[in-house]
């Protein structure tokens, strides 16, 4: 029965990253906690490039565990992740998208807990606005990141409206 239940999550998850199918750059590591037979636990920059918003890239910091289990990849992730998105060139809507719409995500976890990157619009300020959070099934996980990106005129382009690009 709990094979049941975990093979069901672990698809279900499966399902929820394929929103999502780009792979992040990695920048690069730091180590942060030196362990004498495996490896050490990090520190990891990655870039993103958003797959529905061209001209808007993310860059997150996010812990790697080492030792044994984060050899085996088998260690739980912790939640602290940090966010900063930027407008990088004229910014072109290639689809509609909702308000939390997912950007990225990745299990952080064997098979309870993932990273997500998530997309909003205020509407007022022109403004897209990115969070970063990891959740569990069942407890939750209130840390999270916010950044946003003004849309700025690039060059002579005039920057669209985000509202326009809202599903209703």
């Amino acid at each position: 029965m709990l094979a049941r239940i975990a093979l069901g999550l672990t698809l279900a998850m499966a399902a929820a990253t394929g929103a999502a199918a780009q792979e992040p750059d990695l920048i690069f590591k730091k180590s942060t906690v030196w362990r004498a037979l495996t490896p050490d636990d990090k520190l990891a920059v990655y870039g993103l490039d958003d797959p529905v918003v061209e001209g808007v890239a993310c860059h997150y910091t996010t812990p790697e565990r080492g030792g044994i289990a984060g050899t085996f990849g088998v260690a739980e992730e912790v939640s602290d992740i940090s966010l900063a998105c930027r407008q990088v060139g004229p910014v072109k809507f290639k689809q509609k998208f909702g308000q939390g719409d997912v950007v990225f995500s990745e299990r952080r976890s064997l098979i309870f807990k993932k990273m997500q990157i998530v997309r909003g619009c205020d509407v007022k300020r022109n403004t897209l606005v990115y969070m970063v959070y990891s959740d569990r099934p069942i407890e939750g996980s209130p840390k999270n990141s916010t950044s946003t990106v003004p849309l700025m005129p690039w060059g002579t382009e005039v920057p669209p409206k985000c509202g326009e690009w809202m599903n209703s």
